[in-house]
């Protein structure tokens, strides 16, 4: 094999082992861990010493980077075991039949090797640069992704997204015990807001591919219930999230009027988009309209909260 080949052969296993990574979902985990890291270090109410922590400081610059690197060894890692999983009924959907893992391009013992190796580097690294705590939490965010989820329930009941919606909270925690060394009733309520907001984000994407759900043989709520009812549950689980959202403006929280003002504003968008998709829940632009909000709401949330911090304007 000339040596031009192999450098081919090389990019495209590179570029293979990216696509079952999963790279949208990572940005979305690492985005939500980094923000409840700086939430947690910007209120002093939770780090002890924030003088002598500093994340301009060697140390500090070390917790970022190494959660950063771990969460995306974790979530790649989980991403991978999830297709090779999968691989049987992703060439069977539309939205994912070209996939390497599903069209065999990709050896299935190469995606499964490849998981496995990420999320014990990302155990390595949280242990060494993180502590211990933060290494738990992100391989029960990983156990919850691959186990919980994808095998156990994700081919049996319509429940699948929603118990297993805990993975993505687990970057929540996995963020606040990097810089903190504790998990407090703040972090717990942050992970408990993205548990809430996942089965709003994946019933839209439900609706928007049912077919595929449906060649595939995955018991997701449209497919079970049908559209309606599906749209019916969305929008009860919306009107779930929305006032849990505001627990954070609660005197034992502190958080102002800058939080409040964000989250309700775009918490009513949120619901406008549910709404649009309840009086059409046939529409497939609508349900990719409502799915394409949801994502940048979460991350819109986490943003409100880390202004909130750094521009409080108390309300009690």
């Amino acid at each position: 094999m000339s040596s031009n080949s192999a450098s081919i052969n090389y990019r495209t296993l590179v570029s293979q082992l990216i696509e079952v990574s999963k790279p949208s979902i990572i940005y979305l985990l690492d985005f939500v861990a980094i923000s409840a890291l700086l939430i947690a270090y910007l209120d002093t109410n939770y780090v002890t010493d924030p003088a002598n922590l500093s994340l301009t400081t060697i140390e500090g610059f070390t917790i970022v980077i190494g959660l950063i690197f771990a969460g995306t060894f974790s979530s790649a890692g989980s991403a991978a075991l999830n297709c090779y999983v999968d691989r049987d009924i992703d060439i069977k959907m539309e939205r994912t039949k070209n996939r390497a893992s599903a069209t065999g391009q990709l050896p299935p013992n190469i995606t499964l090797i490849y998981g496995i190796i990420m999320i014990v580097l990302a155990a390595i690294i949280s242990t060494i640069f993180l502590n211990l705590l933060t290494t738990g939490m992100i391989l029960l965010g990983s156990f919850f992704y691959v186990f919980v989820y994808t095998i156990w329930l994700k081919r049996k009941t319509t429940w699948n997204i929603v118990i297993g919606g805990f993975a993505g909270s687990a970057a929540a925690f996995a963020g606040w015990t990097a810089i903190t060394g504790q998990l407090d009733l703040v972090a717990i309520l942050m992970g408990s807001l993205v548990f809430i907001w996942t089965p709003s984000h994946f019933w839209a994407l439900a609706l928007l591919k049912d077919d595929d759900y449906t060649e595939a043989g995955i018991p997701m709520l449209p497919v079970v219930v049908g559209k309606v009812k599906a749209a019916q549950y969305t929008i009860i689980n919306t009107l779930l999230l929305i006032p849990f959202s505001l627990v954070f403006v609660l005197p034992e929280f502190g958080f102002g009027y800058v939080y409040l003002t964000i989250s309700v504003i775009f918490g009513i968008l949120l619901l406008y988009s549910n709404v649009k998709l309840l009086q059409s829940p046939n529409d497939k632009k609508v349900a990719l309209t409502a799915f394409k909000f949801s994502s940048p709401y979460l991350a819109i949330i986490f943003i409100a909260l880390i202004l909130d911090v750094l521009f409080r304007i108390p309300i009690f």
